[in-house]
């Protein structure tokens, strides 16, 4: 069903092809986000400027939802205090925002339990209209409409805090 479901958004985003997308410019440094918050339990993520809202978005995460990520291939959102560490304007999900996950205690607790911690987590679009339902392997995702202003209102190196 999983593999269906990505079928379906890679063909709704094949309609565009990578080279011919531009990514949108930044906002101007007044005008973008010096944090994000993401509250997993409803489905939320807001930017924020001198602590205050300045964007808000449904968001759609990872498969299982509940709880921190622990491993790879838990399809879990990770729980915690990280940052934006890069951005992937060929990313197949249309645009991409990397989360900094893991952090050297995400990496230490798999190193205990003997796994593998994961990696790859990215605030990304890819989900069509309308779309309601949890799909992603442990990402943050949003519509391509979406992603375009958060990608232009986000830039590299803010926190971001992802609550349970």
């Amino acid at each position: 069903m999983k593999a269906l479901r990505l079928c379906l958004f890679a063909a709704a985003l094949a309609c565009t092809p990578v080279w011919a997308r531009t990514p949108p410019a930044m906002a101007p440094a007044a005008a973008r986000a010096d944090r994000i918050l993401v509250d997993k339990s409803e489905r939320r993520m807001q930017l924020l400027r001198n602590n205050k809202v300045i964007r808000t978005y449904p968001i759609l995460l990872g498969d299982a939802p509940s709880g921190p990520k622990r491993q790879q291939g838990d399809e879990r959102t990770p729980e915690g205090d990280y940052r934006i560490s890069g951005r992937n304007p060929n990313s197949r999900f249309h645009l991409s925002l990397r989360v900094s996950y893991p952090d050297e205690a995400d990496r230490k607790r798999a190193r205990l339990r003997g796994v593998d911690p994961g990696g790859d987590i990215m605030i990304h679009g890819g989900t069509p209209p309308g779309y309601r339902r949890d799909w992603t392997d442990g990402c943050i995702a949003l519509s391509n409409e979406q992603i375009e202003e958060v990608w232009s209102l986000v830039p590299n190196g803010i926190p971001i805090r992802i609550d349970p």
